[in-house]
């Protein structure tokens, strides 16, 4: 086990059984792991339409175990080795769906991880159920976990905010299954090459929000590739591993198609913890607010005094922006740069005190 291997192998595709490459990676070097194993599907006989065509399941061989245990042991056995090479703030996400993804959430509970969500996928344009013998099967779960419950993992929050309208994004995300063009083709036959080709949008908000630019990301069931193209679009390093050669061949031809961006301000995102820390006294240091200058809450109808020293007066009490905010509001907490207004002598308009951090962020970057 050594770095090396890793660094020697980031952005290409190894041909081998994943816990045994996963065993050469040295411990702690791996940032995020997106794992997409053996659903054990268990299908048994052919599915058919209501015309008697076939539907294309997925009867590959790789998907068959002989039991249940031996299916567990097999998860065990490849878990092992992804906890030990995932450094300790790193994440690990597993999709599954009812066949399987309870087994792998409760092997993961025993190993130790800590679950962070479970996120449904559900997809909008799912295989309808044929017989009408049971509901649609229209979803998926991603399981999300730390190493352990102390872990100071990545949260892009504010990403995936932005990007959804600035709306806290949930849990359940709709997305459809891949389709068209970007739904990989066996030149021989023109049918799918892989029968559970993931969506790129699915990997966009994993990868988006779970990593950050140049991190590592391991996909020990590569399949197609989808894992290493959005990384590969967004900034990030991946290495991926697959046992069958012409599942690697259609993935190589579409990672080499893709073209890196060079432009580092088109992979930058929105991340408030990432910019610089500014105290309320260095507005007033600026002179952006001067001490005696009254702030309002947004209706005008509660207000403060700034005081020299950067806390502020609220009726008979004194404290920072925040303390006092919480106590005009009756709450345990406040972000009093938002909560607190001031009237600009210019506009004569009401605005937030955060106007004033932001111009002294400005000249910080």
């Amino acid at each position: 086990m050594s770095k090396d291997y890793l660094q020697k192998n980031l952005n290409t595709v190894i041909n081998a059984d994943c816990v045994e490459t996963m065993k050469k990676i040295a411990d702690g070097t791996v940032d995020v792991i997106f794992a997409d194993p053996p659903y054990n599907l268990q299908l048994g006989d052919a599915l058919k339409r209501p015309d008697n065509s076939d539907v294309k399941g997925v009867y590959e061989e790789w998907d068959s175990f002989e039991s249940i245990a031996e299916y567990d042991r097999y998860t065990k056995e490849w878990l092992a080795e992804a906890r030990r090479i995932l450094k300790d703030d790193g994440t690990i996400w597993v999709i599954g769906s009812y066949h399987n993804i309870f087994r792998v959430g409760y092997i993961l509970q025993d190993m130790g991880f800590w679950i962070l969500n479970d996120i449904i996928w559900n997809k909008t344009n799912p295989m309808p159920n044929f017989k009408g013998t049971r509901f649609t099967n229209a979803h998926e779960t991603l399981i999300w976990a730390t190493k352990n419950p102390k872990a100071r993992y990545t949260f892009n929050y504010e990403a995936m905010k932005a990007m959804n309208d600035d709306v806290q994004m949930r849990s359940t995300w709709e997305i459809p299954l891949c389709t068209g063009k970007e739904r990989l083709k066996n030149g021989e036959t023109g049918e799918k090459l892989h029968p559970t080709q993931k969506p790129e949008a699915l990997l966009y908000r994993v990868i988006m929000s779970s990593t950050n630019v140049g991190d590592v990301i391991l996909d020990p069931f590569f399949g197609t590739g989808t894992t290493g193209a959005v990384a590969k679009r967004l900034g990030r390093n991946f290495i991926g591993i697959e046992r069958d050669a012409t599942y690697i061949n259609g993935a190589r031809e579409r990672l080499a198609a893709i073209t890196p961006n060079a432009d580092e301000a088109a992979l930058e995102y929105t991340c408030k913890r990432k910019l610089p820390k500014v105290p309320f006294g260095a507005v007033l240091e600026r002179g952006l607010i001067s001490p005696g200058d009254v702030l309002y809450d947004d209706k005008k109808k509660i207000k403060a005094t700034v005081r020299s020293d950067g806390t502020i007066k609220f009726k008979s009490d004194t404290g920072s922006i925040h303390q006092m905010g919480a106590l005009a509001q009756n709450s345990a907490t406040c972000n009093g740069w938002a909560y607190w207004h001031f009237v600009d002598k210019k506009s004569k308009k009401l605005m937030p005190i955060d106007e004033l951090r932001q111009i002294i962020r400005a000249e910080m970057v």
